[in-house]
C-alpha cells in the first residue's frame, strides 16, 4: 500500500461528514498547519498510518496530559488497537461511519468505551459525501471516493484492515453529486482501483463527462491492457493519470505476493494503450520481495526507460502491521525493527532474503536518482508524441513533486 502524500487526505473530511451537526468540527492536517495544543476541545480525534503513528502518539499524549479526551483511528490503530489504546481514551477499529456517532453519544454520557468496531462494513448506500466545504489547507486537488474494498488481497497491502476484501460501490448519483459540490477542478479518486468493476466505472465516467473535471485514479493491468472502452470513457471524463501498481518486473515476485491481476508480459502493451488515449501512467514499483535477486534494480531501470513511462515511484518493501507479509516476516524473525517512524517505504526494516540490507537500500536509491535525473526527465518529455506546453509543465512539475516526496519520506 502506498501513501503518496502529494494527494490531500480524504479521511478528515469523511469524518467531518459523519459527525452530527450539533458538534462543531475543526480539521487540522499537520502537513499544512500547526496544532494548537492550547485550544478548547472536548475530544481530539487522530487518524494515522504506520509511519506517522509515533507522531500521532506524541500528539495524543500531549492532549491527554491537558485532560482532553483522545480517540485514535486509521490503518495503524486498526491493525494494532491494543498498542494505540496506550495513548488514547478510545480506539476506532476499521470504518467509522457506524461507530463514531456511537462514540460521540457515549462521550456525552461519560461512558466512553475503550474500543469501537462496527459489526459490519458500511452499506455503500449509507456512505455520505465527504464534507468538502470545511476548510483544510491542501494543494489544488481534492480527493473523492466512489468504491471501498479490494478483493485482490496482495500480500503487502493493508487495505483489508479498513475496507475489507469485498468491493462496495456507492450509488453513481451520490458520487456525481459529491463531485459537483467540489469547487476545485482537479480530483483524485482515493479508491483501491477503479478497474475492479469496469462496468461500474464506465457508467461513472459517462456521467462525469459533462462535469469539466480532471482527475487521477488507480487501475490494474488486467483491465488496462485490454479494455479500450474503459480508457476511452476515462479519457473523455477527464482522466489525466492512472496509477498502476506494477510492483515488480519479475513474474516470480508477482506470483509470490499473490498479485493476480499482473502479467509482466502485458506491462509494455498496457502502457502504450493507456498513453494512446492521452492518459499519463504513474508506475509504482517495490523492491525487496523474497524472489528478488540483486539484478532487479538494473532490470527495472532498463524496463521503465524502454517503456518511456511518464512517471514512476520506487519503494522499499515495507511490511505494515496487519498485512500477510508482516505476519510472515515476523514469524520468521526477519523484522529488524518496530520503530514505526522508519516504516516510510524508504528504509529497510526487515532482513531481505536474496540481498543485504545495504544492497536493497542502495539499489533502490540508485534507481530513484537515475529515473528522476534532469536528463531522464527531459528525455521523457521530448519523447512524448503529444507534447504541448501544458503537458511539458505538468511532466516537469510532477517530477519536481516526486523529488520533494522522496525527501519527506527520508526525514526522521
Amino acid at each position: 500500500m502506498y501513501g503518496l502524500t502529494t494527494y490531500p487526505s480524504l479521511t478528515l473530511k469523511q469524518l467531518a461528514a459523519i459527525t452530527p451537526n450539533k458538534h462543531s468540527v475543526e480539521l487540522i492536517d499537520e502537513r499544512y498547519k500547526k496544532i494548537n495544543f492550547s485550544g478548547s476541545y472536548d475530544l481530539v480525534g487522530i487518524s494515522c498510518l504506520t509511519y506517522n503513528a509515533p507522531r500521532a502518539y506524541e500528539v495524543a499524549d500531549e492532549f491527554r496530559r491537558r485532560d482532553v479526551k483522545v480517540v485514535l483511528g486509521g490503518y495503524h490503530p486498526s491493525a494494532l488497537p491494543e498498542e494505540a489504546k496506550q495513548h488514547a481514551d478510545a480506539v476506532v477499529i476499521g470504518e467509522a461511519e457506524y461507530s463514531l456517532p456511537q462514540l460521540l453519544t457515549d462521550l456525552e454520557k461519560g461512558e466512553l468505551k475503550p474500543f469501537y468496531r462496527s459489526k459490519k462494513f458500511v452499506d455503500p448506500n449509507e456512505i455520505p459525501s465527504a464534507d468538502h466545504q470545511i476548510r483544510v489547507e491542501s494543494p489544488f486537488i481534492e480527493s473523492v471516493q466512489a468504491t471501498r474494498g479490494c478483493p485482490n488481497q496482495c500480500q503487502f497491502c493493508a487495505i483489508k484492515e479498513i475496507e475489507g476484501c469485498i468491493l462496495r460501490s456507492r450509488p453513481i448519483e451520490n458520487v456525481i453529486e459529491e463531485i459537483k459540490s467540489i469547487n476545485k477542478k482537479r480530483l483524485f479518486f482515493a479508491d483501491a482501483s477503479l478497474t475492479i468493476n469496469p462496468s461500474y466505472s464506465k457508467s461513472l465516467f459517462k456521467e462525469m463527462k459533462e462535469l469539466n473535471k480532471k482527475f487521477d485514479c488507480c487501475g490494474n493491468i488486467n483491465v488496462l491492457a485490454k479494455d479500450d472502452e474503459f480508457l476511452k470513457l476515462a479519457s473523455e471524463a477527464g482522466c489525466e493519470l492512472i496509477q498502476v501498481g506494477f510492483e515488480s518486473i519479475s513474474q516470480k515476485s508477482i506470483d509470490d505476493i499473490n498479485k493476480k491481476t499482473n502479467k509482466v508480459e502485458e506491462y509494455a502493451k498496457a502502457i502504450r494503450k493507456i498513453e494512446d488515449y492521452g492518459i499519463m501512467v504513474m508506475g509504482l514499483f517495490i523492491f525487496g520481495f523474497d524472489k528478488d535477486a540483486q539484478d532487479i534494480f538494473t532490470k527495472t531501470l532498463d524496463a521503465v526507460n524502454e517503456w518511456n513511462i511518464d512517471r514512476a515511484f520506487f519503494f522499499i518493501l515495507t511490511p505494515y502491521p496487519g498485512t500477510n507479509i508482516f505476519h510472515k516476516l515476523d514469524e520468521e524473525g526477519r523484522i529488524l525493527t518496530k520503530d514505526w517512524s522508519k516504516y516510510t517505504q524508504m528504509q529497510v526494516v526487515f532482513q531481505p532474503k536474496n540481498m543485504t540490507i545495504d544492497e536493497l537500500s542502495t539499489g533502490t536509491k540508485r534507481v530513484i536518482e537515475d529515473f528522476h535525473s534532469i536528463s531522464n526527465s527531459l528525455r521523457r518529455c521530448f519523447n512524448d508524441d503529444d507534447l504541448s506546453l501544458t503537458r511539458f509543465i505538468a511532466r516537469i512539475s510532477r517530477d519536481i513533486s516526486a523529488k520533494w516526496y522522496y525527501k519527506t519520506l527520508r526525514r526522521p
